[in-house]
Formats: structure tokens, C-alpha cells, sequence
């Protein structure tokens, strides 16, 4: 017997953990001012790229003495500059709690082969923070975006540390609260929780970085890509909109748009507002159905943009599977596209609840993975 579906549907069946869904009132027209074949160089494409890094420090509240940088290859490029430029000055510790952050592990253990003591912890866990030594360079990221947990707080991190933090906040910014006083490297891409079109990185560099950068060389040579100084100074028109490489000004105009709207809904407590009601409408779905569970069971450290879920039923028993057959059923039906958990990450689902999320959508979307659930249950029951 067929199990009856949800009357209501997601009006917008995008939980894809990025790229992410893109601002509500999106339509391809609101690129139009985009300056498409000209070049990024010229006045206009360089007022675009400004403004740009402007209305992000505005939004964030990133201090007036932090340099903030468009930069080649989405986040994953932002943290590898930083990492490549200014780690091997001091001891250092890695941070890593799922695959993002084991992947820095394994670029400054392996490429940079620095003698790092690692501290690592299972999915939907986080490390034990209070025993970070921020006396040393740390690197680490702010939220996990395939575990579902973050960090929460900078309380941890020492005012007066003699190491940098590098922090990956790519699924944070935007939708946490990142303190910086207590971050030196901050880095995010923009597609994620402003929905943005992906391959640039924002990379936002404190006075302290900044004077790492200027009185440390590395021991290993720099490609041209990941060069922040020249002859021992800041290259400071990167942080002016002179990007590296050529930018696409299709993505920038994209990224202009998606902060004016953020600037719209009340900016960073808006969209964080946004994030905390799609998070509190999964775990009121939760707390009714005990087959459905968060990886990150601890409330404090839980994520409200990467949201991630598993199963528990004596009746599943090849976990992989079954969480694969209801999120392809999801979206077979149209209600959820990109929901599977990360290949690395235990079985599940992974949510996107970032602020370009409607809190209506995701209420909707709860009983849809019921019903989905309860159709793969019964299927087992019959080929039992």
C-alpha cells in the first residue's frame, strides 16, 4: 500500500550545501549592470570589485584595520594562500573535525611537511578547545560544513596569543558570529550561505597577519597565484579590488546583488535570524520522530546552516543505502535536490539552512522525509 504523501511542497527544492541556494528573490535580470567584456581593470570593473570588498565589511563588521582580498579558487584557494604564506614561523597546531579540515591537515603535515600536532575528533564531535595552545599558529575551521557542528565561540582563543588563527569560515560567515578580535586569517567563498556563484575566495587579513606577512619568508617557494608581498611588503591593491587573476564580473555582480539583499533583511542579524528559524524547524521535526537524529547531538556546538541528520531504525541495515534511497526519492519527487550526507561523513542527510533559505521551505520539506522514511521502511519490509 502506498504511503500518502505531504499535501504542501517546498516552493524551492534547493538544500544543496553548495553551491547554495540562491537569494529569494532572485531572477537573472538583476545581473544586468554586470560590465561583461570589459575589462575588470578598467573604472568600472575596479568601482565593482571595491564595492565588493566595502559592502562585505560592512555587512560583517569586519574592523576598518583588517585588509579584506577577492581571491582565485573559492575558499579552498583562500585558506591554501594563507596557509602557504604564512605558516613554518612558529609552531603550529591543526584543528580538524570532518574532511575539509582533515584536507588542511594533510596540505600542512604532507606539502608543507611542518611538524604540527594534529587534534582531530568524529563527525558531529568537536576537539577539546579549552587544550588549544593559541600561543601557536592554529588553522581550523569555524563550521563544519559535512558534520553539521561549529564552533561556539572565540572564548577559547587567547587576546593576547603569540600565534595567528587561520579560520576556513566558508559555511559560518554570514550566518554566526565570528569574533574578530580573536581571528587573524579569516577566509569564506561565496557560495554558500549567500548563495552566490562559486570559484572566488574572500580572504580577510588582521594588522597581525599582515605583519607576518611582512616580516616572514617561507622556506618553500610561492607560486605566482598565491603571492601576497613583494619585496617585503603587502601587495595592497589586492585588498583594493586588483585582483590576481581575472575575476568574473558576471560572479562579482552576482555577489553585489546577494549583499544588497542581505543589507535588505537587516544584514548580519537578519540573516543570522533567517539560519537560527530553518535550524529550529528541523530540530522541532526531531524532537517528534525518534528514527531521525542530529550528528551533532550537542545543541551548543550544532550548525545552523550545514544541517546534518541520520537515521536510526533496527530495520535498516545497510545505512549507506537506505539514507542514498530517500534522498534520491526526494528528489525524484522534487522536493529536495543535493540532501545526501558527504561521500566521507557518516550516512544521512545534510540540509542547507543558511539564510537564502526560507524557514517555509524547510518546514515543509520535514514530512516529505517522513513519508520518504516510511516508503524506504516499508520496501525493506517487502523484499524482507
Amino acid at each position: 500500500m502506498a504511503i500518502e504523501a505531504p499535501a504542501t511542497r517546498p516552493e524551492n527544492p534547493r538544500f544543496s550545501s553548495g553551491p547554495c541556494a540562491k537569494i529569494p528573490t532572485f531572477t537573472l535580470d538583476m545581473l544586468s549592470d554586470a560590465p561583461l567584456g570589459r575589462s575588470h581593470r578598467a573604472a568600472g570593473g575596479k568601482a565593482k570589485l571595491k564595492a565588493a570588498i566595502e559592502n562585505t565589511r560592512a555587512i560583517l563588521g569586519v574592523p576598518a584595520d583588517y585588509k579584506i582580498g577577492i581571491v582565485p579558487a573559492s575558499d579552498t584557494g583562500a585558506v591554501e594562500m594563507a596557509m602557504w604564506n604564512l605558516l613554518g614561523a612558529r609552531p603550529v597546531e591543526m584543528l580538524a573535525w570532518e574532511s575539509f579540515g582533515a584536507g588542511w591537515v594533510t596540505d600542512a603535515v604532507k606539502q608543507l611537511k611542518l611538524d604540527a600536532v594534529v587534534k582531530t575528533a568524529d563527525y558531529g564531535q568537536i576537539v577539546d578547545l579549552a587544550s588549544v595552545d593559541t600561543d601557536k599558529d592554529v588553522v581550523f575551521t569555524w563550521n563544519g560544513t559535512t558534520s553539521g557542528v561549529r564552533v561556539p565561540n572565540g572564548d577559547w582563543i587567547k587576546a593576547d596569543r603569540q600565534g595567528l588563527t587561520i579560520c576556513d569560515a566558508t559555511s559560518a560567515a554570514f550566518a554566526q558570529d565570528l569574533p574578530w578580535d580573536k581571528l587573524d586569517v579569516t577566509t569564506f567563498s561565496w557560495q554558500k550561505v549567500l548563495g552566490g556563484e562559486a570559484a572566488h575566495g574572500m580572504l580577510i587579513l588582521s594588522p597581525r597577519a599582515v605583519e607576518r606577512l611582512e616580516s616572514y619568508t617561507p622556506a618553500w617557494p610561492l607560486p605566482k597565484i598565491f603571492r601576497l608581498t613583494k619585496g617585503g611588503k603587502l601587495i595592497d591593491g589586492i585588498f583594493v579590488g586588483e585582483t590576481i587573476n581575472t575575476p568574473s564580473m558576471l560572479a562579482v555582480e552576482d555577489y553585489l546583488v546577494a549583499l544588497d539583499w542581505a543589507s535588505s533583511i537587516g544584514g548580519l542579524t537578519g540573516l543570522q535570524a533567517r539560519a537560527n528559524a530553518n535550524l529550529a524547524a528541523v530540530e522541532e521535526f526531531v524532537t517528534q520522530n525518534d528514527w531521525l537524529a542530529f550528528l551533532a547531538a550537542d545543541p551548543e556546538i550544532r550548525s545552523n546552516t550545514s544541517v546534518c541528520l541520520t537515521f536510526g531504525d533496527a530495520r535498516i541495515k545497510d545505512g549507506a543505502a537506505f539514507a542514498k534511497a530517500v534522498a534520491k526519492r526526494l528528489e525524484t519527487a522534487d522536493v529536495a535536490y543535493d540532501i545526501g550526507a558527504y561521500r566521507d561523513a557518516p550516512a544521512g542527510l545534510r540540509i542547507w539552512c543558511g539564510g537564502t533559505v526560507e524557514t517555509a521551505d524547510v518546514a515543509a520539506l520535514m514530512p516529505w522525509i517522513k513519508w520518504a522514511f516510511e516508503t524506504e521502511i516499508a520496501a525493506l519490509s517487502v523484499s524482507a
